[in-house]
Formats: structure tokens, C-alpha cells, sequence
């Protein structure tokens, strides 16, 4: 099976190709000599829409990986277990999730420690989507509006709405799965590690 790094690499060589015919081509063709510079813009096109994609799962690859707790500890993936993503795309990611047992407050509530923990966490990947590596936070609020039932799904949607220098800005919604009652929103500010630490290496950023 041909794999994302196979695909990438035979775009490249169709690119070189064309440039060999591009010095080649005399200039009193300029009928054919359009026609291969617009195939080379499609070939670019295609080249960076497969990079994304690539990157883009990576990034969920990290997600599942956490919420399996293949790279984070026992606690982080308890908060985590059980989420689907539904939906994803280069700086948002939509994700269902119904609220476990083991992540309750005294009241029979979604412990708000642990809603945090999933919001920092789904939005780090929605970051991951776009930069290629885990950022950390560097300014993390929360409004709570409403509050979640143990068993009850929910769904987490975050996405990515500035960057300055190093700094990425996410918003991430958590709403009552059906009625889209808004429970809380979180607002991120989240900087490159200058140690530049590895996905594998970073588990909840808090």
C-alpha cells in the first residue's frame, strides 16, 4: 500500500519533471508552455494538500494516544477515555464524548478538573494541526455556563482563531450534545516549547 510519504515523493518528481521541461520548452510555444506551468501550480497544490493531511493526522494520531494513555499518565487518559472525534480539519477539530463515571465530583457532576484537562488537550491538537508540533499554555481560562451529568454526552469543538509570532489563540466550545446548550468555553493562548519537545513527550499541558 502506498503510503502519504510515497504519494508525497511521487508529486516531487512529477515537479522535477516538469521544470526539465520548462528549460527546455522554447519560448515560442507559449501555448504549451502554459499549459505545464498551470499543471506545476496543481502538482504544488496537491504536494502541500497532502502535507496537511499528513499532519493533520499526526495530530489525531496524539489525541488517541492520549486518550488511550499510551503517552500519558494513568489520570490524564481516565479524564479522556472514550472520546470520538467526529469531525477535524486543519485548525478545528469537533469531538463527542460522554461524561464517565470516574470523572465525577461529589455532586454526581463532570468533575471541572477534569473538563479542563480534555479542553487543553483538545485544543493543543487543534494547534497540532497547524504548526506540526504540541505547544504548551502559556495563558489557559475557562467560563463555566452550566454543568454536566455523569453518563451524559457532550461535544467538544475547537478551533484555532489567531497566531502571533510563536503564539497560537484557540477557543474551544463544550456543549450539551442535542441542544447545543453552551456548558463551557475555554480560550487559549499556547506557545512553542523552546526545549523543542516532542509529541510523544507531552501529555496535558497544564
Amino acid at each position: 500500500m502506498a503510503t502519504t510519504k510515497d504519494s508525497i515523493n511521487a508529486a516531487q518528481l512529477k515537479k522535477n519533471i516538469l521544470k526539465l521541461c520548462l528549460c527546455h520548452l522554447s519560448f515560442q510555444e507559449p501555448n504549451q508552455r502554459a499549459l505545464i506551468i498551470e499543471s506545476q501550480h496543481i502538482l504544488d497544490a496537491g504536494g502541500l494538500k497532502m502535507e496537511e493531511d499528513a499532519i493533520l493526522q499526526k495530530s489525531l494520531k496524539w489525541l488517541r494516544d492520549l486518550s488511550k494513555g499510551n503517552i500519558s499518565h494513568e489520570l490524564e487518559a481516565l479524564t479522556l477515555e472514550g472520546l470520538q472525534i467526529v469531525h477535524a480539519q486543519k485548525g478545528s477539530i469537533r469531538c463527542n464524548f460522554v461524561v464517565p463515571t470516574r470523572a465525577s465530583d461529589p455532586d454526581g457532576n463532570w468533575h471541572v478538573g477534569a473538563m479542563a484537562t480534555l479542553i487543553d488537550d483538545v485544543a493543543a491538537t487543534a494547534i497540532y494541526s497547524v504548526v506540526d508540533h504540541v505547544k504548551l499554555s502559556l495563558d489557559f481560562s475557562i467560563s463555566f455556563y452550566s454543568t454536566a451529568k455523569i453518563q451524559e454526552e457532550v461535544e467538544i469543538e475547537a478551533k484555532v482563531i489567531g497566531e502571533k509570532g510563536s503564539l497560537t489563540q484557540v477557543v474551544v466550545e463544550v456543549t450539551r450534545k442535542g441542544n447545543r446548550e453552551l456548558i463551557a468555553l475555554g480560550k487559549q493562548w499556547m506557545a512553542s516549547d523552546k526545549k523543542g519537545m516532542k509529541p510523544s513527550q507531552v501529555s496535558s499541558k497544564l
